[in-house]
């Protein structure tokens, strides 16, 4: 009998080592809250997950609003949100290593797989019509030329939404430049706001200085030059994230990894949904592709993600084993 038993035994462990028939259990009662980032991608890739922890391996999912500050913060302080699914940790690098040293948070592994880009753009054909246009410290010059429709003695650059970890950035980078004198900082007030305002100044041509990051649709449709900085010094941006630091300094933005941030718990109670993690990176191209299509069919997140796995299966797929996979086709 005992024999009969350890090749039984020996018989599941080969299944589950190739991914077997059976799919593994979410693992944990506890509710698994994903944040909901307020920026295409990461909201996309919330719903994403979302559809395949609870669908596929069972989960209790909700999913809650997000954006990076907070996000992390309640993370590190109080185990929620259990789930980043596109966290950016360079305006909260040291609050977060931290945290990843005491055991309170984790890297499940890389959101973008090839890395992202921060930065402050002008328009391709801004930079052609303007060959001195090269660098932040030239912006002075040109502040006639992205004249503030409210203050037309006043250049205007457009920065970060109230609340994102590049707001408190910029203000220090707009600070160091002393652009205050030239430039009044511009507030769109929400990411579709920014959004908005470079489509419209693409589409008609018109000049425009901003900042941005990528992978985004937009970044992926129109031709955009980035400012040149110099190169980042984590020294001077420990301080240029820091709201109270007094001593702003000049510094090009990190491009520190982008991860799938989890609460310590995750891993202990669900390690299947922590491994599934792992495995969920896409590259700059996937995600320009999923969401281009959101925006070219005016898709929100959930929409959006509904499409990707429907139509690239062949990408998501790979990250869970074959029965998770019919579960969630089946339900979509």
């Amino acid at each position: 009998m005992q024999k009969f038993k350890l090749a039984l035994a020996t018989v599941f462990v080969a299944l589950g080592a190739t991914g077997g028939a059976m799919a593994a259990e979410c693992g944990t009662d506890r509710k698994i809250d994903i944040a909901e980032m307020n920026w295409p991608s990461a909201a996309a890739l919330a719903h994403i997950h979302a559809t395949i922890l609870e669908e596929g391996y069972g989960c209790n999912v909700e999913l809650v609003a997000g954006d990076s500050v907070p996000t992390s913060a309640s993370m590190l302080s109080k185990g929620r949100p259990a789930i980043a699914p596109e966290l950016w940790i360079g305006t909260v690098q040291d609050q977060w290593k931290k945290g990843l040293e005491e055991g309170a948070v984790k890297d499940a592994g890389l959101a973008i797989s090839d890395g992202a880009v921060e930065g402050w753009w002008i328009p391709a054909y801004v930079a052609a019509e303007n060959p001195g246009l090269k660098r932040v410290e030239d912006l002075p010059e040109y502040a006639e030329l992205f004249a503030d429709p409210d203050d037309p003695d006043q250049g205007r650059f457009y920065s970060c939404p109230p609340g994102w970890g590049c707001e408190i950035a910029n203000a220090a980078l707009f600070e160091a430049y002393d652009l205050e004198e030239s430039f009044n900082l511009f507030s769109p007030g929400s990411g579709g706001n920014l959004d908005a305002s470079i489509v419209r100044a693409f589409e008609r041509e018109e000049p425009i200085v901003f900042y941005y990051w990528g992978p985004t649709a937009i970044m992926g449709k129109y031709d955009m030059v980035q400012l040149e900085m110099p190169e980042h010094d984590p020294e001077i941006w420990a301080c240029n994230v820091e709201s109270s630091c007094e001593d702003k300094g000049k510094s090009a933005f990190p491009t520190p990894p982008v991860t799938v941030g989890t609460a310590a718990w995750l891993a202990e109670e669900a390690p299947v949904v922590f491994d599934y993690l792992s495995e969920v990176a896409l590259n700059n191209v996937q995600i320009s592709k999923m969401l281009n299509w959101g925006a070219e069919n005016k898709a929100g997140a959930e929409e959006t993600a509904e499409h990707f796995l429907k139509t690239e299966e062949d990408v998501w797929t790979q990250w869970v084993p074959a029965d998770v996979a019919e579960k969630v086709k089946a339900a979509l």
